[in-house]
């Protein structure tokens, strides 16, 4: 080991001599794990905040939560698609699906919650439900508008009339789905969507 790598490696274990042993070694492993996020493979557990970290897709820190932001080290290979619904089985359920096409997902509460996110700038499609406490869909998909953000946005609503398809479409979304909703019928409307961009 030369001298500049045994002063990086001491001054991480100085400290270590005034914490008790299960502390030293939490915080070296910490340390160590959370500097080496950005070059380990594209799914792995992160025990920074034990969750395992997705970071296939689109430099966006919201994907694994270690704040990197993987810019620098990450190519995108898939697509960003965004979820904003305050229903959490939806939020729960639908990212899987939305894996398994082969996308990369980020799932948000509200749109507020959005909003304030990093991933707009990256989000290639949005499904987003239209009736929410506080900021509806619509409201986004304006204020969106508002920002100059040209997502293609796919609504989905548990409501029952069939005529508001048509209108979300003449306003400018690309689908509007009925839930429970197919695979097939989101992934159509996943597809139509990226052609939209």
């Amino acid at each position: 080991m030369d001298g500049a790598a045994w002063n990086g490696a001491s001054s991480l274990l100085e400290p270590l001599t005034k914490d008790p042993i299960e502390n030293q070694l939490s915080r070296v492993v910490n340390m160590l794990l959370e500097s080496a996020c950005l070059a380990l493979p594209e799914r792995h557990f992160h025990f920074l905040n034990q969750r395992w970290c997705e970071h296939a897709g689109p430099p966006v820190a919201d994907v694994c939560g270690c704040g990197r932001g993987h810019e620098k080290s990450m190519t995108v290979t898939r697509p960003l698609v965004s979820v904003v619904d305050d229903d959490e089985s939806v939020r729960e359920s639908l990212p899987d699906l939305l894996k398994e096409f082969g996308f990369a997902v980020c799932a948000f509460s509200s749109p507020e919650e959005f909003l304030a996110s990093d991933c707009i700038g990256q989000t290639r499609c949005l499904i987003l439900d239209i009736a929410m406490p506080g900021m509806s869909g619509r409201d986004l998909q304006r204020e969106l508008e508002v920002r100059g953000q040209q997502i293609p946005i796919i609504f989905i609503t548990a409501s029952t009339d069939r005529n508001v398809r048509q209108q979300l479409r003449e306003q400018g979304a690309v689908d509007c789905l009925f839930k429970p909703f197919s695979d097939t019928e989101l992934l159509n409307a996943l597809n139509a969507a990226l052609r939209v961009k």
